[in-house]
């Protein structure tokens, strides 16, 4: 199989380990929420965060390769956005 085809199927798979991990953590966030007890609520966070690691793990690794690109905002945009939380925050 050529490197290219190769390289496809790795994208495919961290795409698809990407989407799966990204659906996890809104389960595990779910779950959380939903605990009777502390005990079982501090694991559900402990998996939460278990997670959390492994989706930013296989992100930084496709963005590394050039198959999750993003671009930085704008320094406008995000003075915009810290005045508006600011100004919600200070209940305005």
């Amino acid at each position: 199989m050529a490197n290219n085809a190769l390289a496809m199927q790795d994208q495919e798979m961290m795409r698809d380990a990407l989407s799966s991990e990204k659906q996890m953590t809104g389960l595990y966030n779910a779950f959380a929420n939903e605990c009777a007890t502390t005990a079982i609520r501090d694991e559900m966070l402990n998996l939460l965060h278990d997670e959390h690691a492994i989706q930013a793990d296989l992100f930084m690794e496709m963005q590394k390769r050039g198959w999750y690109p993003t671009t930085p905002a704008e320094d406008q945009k995000v003075q915009s956005a810290k005045q508006k939380f600011t100004d919600m925050n200070a209940g305005g």
